[in-house]
């Protein structure tokens, strides 16, 4: 069953011109834009990973991956209860969260024709006690999430805008504990990062230090403009010899 809080995003990202809840081929998209296909993804990537590259291979798509910054839990006495308690769970996301997201992704983005948009979002949530059989107490179930805002939006369609994230304090080549010293996080967090950026080409392996991987980015790829490559093609026609008409 959809989520208020799915509906409300499918609304806030759909133009005005566009269709909402669309078959294209074999699959449901959430949001048609023109050419561009949109989907909404509230769980983990991974499990629109195949759908997404496989609609890559003709479509441009648009994914929409929200990170929950902060979330106003609203307890219920039963499932159409009176409302027993309300209050901001400690658990938060920031943007750095997008690397957790991407760990099975990484086979999918980059691609030239995806764009990945994490917004961050304050949603309200609200759940009811619920114990299922041999479960222990203290078990709820979500009856609905709603969105109360967008706090902020990171949109990645490059390598390059993941290596944006890390601070440019970092050594030329570096490790994971440069990583977790220079951000401020758990190794195990930037093991992750470490991860990801190798995996999207962000970052190539040059080394060890120890038991340590030691890595440094990767060069940025530039494309060549229409006068670099006119002047390209002229050289390689003087380089390469003249095929001989007189015949053997």
């Amino acid at each position: 069953m959809e989520t208020t809080l799915h509906r409300q995003l499918k609304e806030h990202y759909a133009g005005p011109q566009a269709e909402i809840e669309v078959t294209v081929g074999r699959y449901r998209i959430d949001i048609v834009d023109g050419q561009r296909l949109i989907e909404v993804q509230h769980s983990g990537l991974s499990s629109i990973r195949d759908k997404t590259r496989d609609l890559l291979k003709q479509h441009d798509v648009e994914v929409i991956k929200p990170l929950i910054a902060r979330r106003r839990l609203v307890k219920l006495e039963g499932e159409d209860g009176a409302e027993l308690s309300r209050r901001w769970s400690p658990k938060r996301c920031d943007r750095l969260d997008v690397f957790h997201e991407l760990l099975y992704f990484t086979s999918v983005f980059p691609h030239r024709r995806l764009t990945l948009r994490i917004p961050l979002i304050e949603i309200e949530e609200t759940r009811y006690p619920f114990r299922r059989r041999n479960r222990r107490r203290g078990q709820f179930k979500v009856q609905d999430q709603q969105l109360l805002s967008v706090v902020s939006e990171d949109v990645y369609r490059t390598r390059g805008d993941l290596r944006a994230l890390l601070p440019g304090s970092l050594p030329k080549t570096f490790g994971t504990r440069e990583i977790a010293d220079a951000m401020g996080i758990d190794r195990w967090v930037a093991q992750r990062i470490a991860y990801v950026l190798r995996k999207t080409g962000t970052v190539k392996q040059c080394g060890k230090s120890g038991n340590s991987l030691q890595y440094r980015f990767a060069p940025a790829t530039r494309k060549k403009s229409a006068v670099a490559k006119k002047v390209s093609l002229k050289r390689r026609a003087k380089a390469s010899p003249k095929k001989s008409t007189r015949a053997a």
